[in-house]
């Protein structure tokens, strides 16, 4: 896709998201690498439901600014993630209602905050670490989510939301539609008997992909 072709796809993806719910006021954000080498990115405290495709934010992978309005200050965890994955391609920030509801819960299994209990959180999502309470924008955020990059598809900002990963913009908002879903289904179910997949069932799975 041409870097026109994919600003108008982060436009339209984002429209969608916010007029779904997954994304409130100015809340959240938005990136993808770009043809160029460098990377496309909301804007500093813009509305997914109101962006401009001329206005997005280019920045370079140390984060200078290249053009656009200024980028949020949380593309610097976004960039953490690009220079410790290089499959990774596009990444969606949210604060969507169960996500963060999820990250403000005690006593989360840090190594996995959602034990499997569906086919589709384990082959789009495998596993979903918890990143330790940081204000946003401390600088810290990246470089937890650098040491665990190349492992994981998403993860969990405590008190926060979620970071989810993408080979490209489409599947970074599939994956977290999906991540939303398991953690609407994860707190309906809560204090329920819960079916969980096995060793055996995850293994199967693994690997598959998506």
């Amino acid at each position: 896709m041409t870097e026109q072709q994919l600003r108008e796809q982060m436009v339209t993806l984002a429209r969608s998201m916010f007029e779904r719910g997954y994304a409130t006021g100015g809340a959240g954000n938005l990136s993808l690498k770009l043809p160029s080498g460098y990377f496309l990115a909301t804007p500093t405290g813009s509305s997914f439901g109101r962006l401009d495709a001329e206005r997005l934010s280019v920045v370079d992978i140390d984060g200078n600014h290249i053009s656009g309005d200024r980028p949020s200050k949380e593309v610097a965890f976004h960039l953490a993630i690009y220079r410790n994955n290089h499959k990774c391609n596009a990444i969606v920030h949210l604060h969507s209602t169960y996500l963060t509801a999820l990250s403000c819960l005690e006593g989360l299994d840090t190594n996995n905050a959602i034990k499997p209990f569906t086919p589709y959180f384990v082959m789009r999502i495998g596993e979903l670490p918890v990143i330790p309470y940081l204000r946003p924008g401390d600088p810290r955020i990246a470089e937890e989510l650098a040491k665990r990059a190349a492992d994981y598809r998403a993860f969990l900002l405590a008190n926060h939301g979620p970071v989810i990963t993408g080979t490209d913009l489409i599947d970074a908002v599939d994956n977290a539609e999906e991540l939303e879903e398991t953690a609407k289904l994860a707190l309906m179910l809560d204090g329920k008997s819960i079916r969980y997949l096995s060793k055996e069932e995850i293994t199967d799975l693994q690997g598959r992909g998506k």
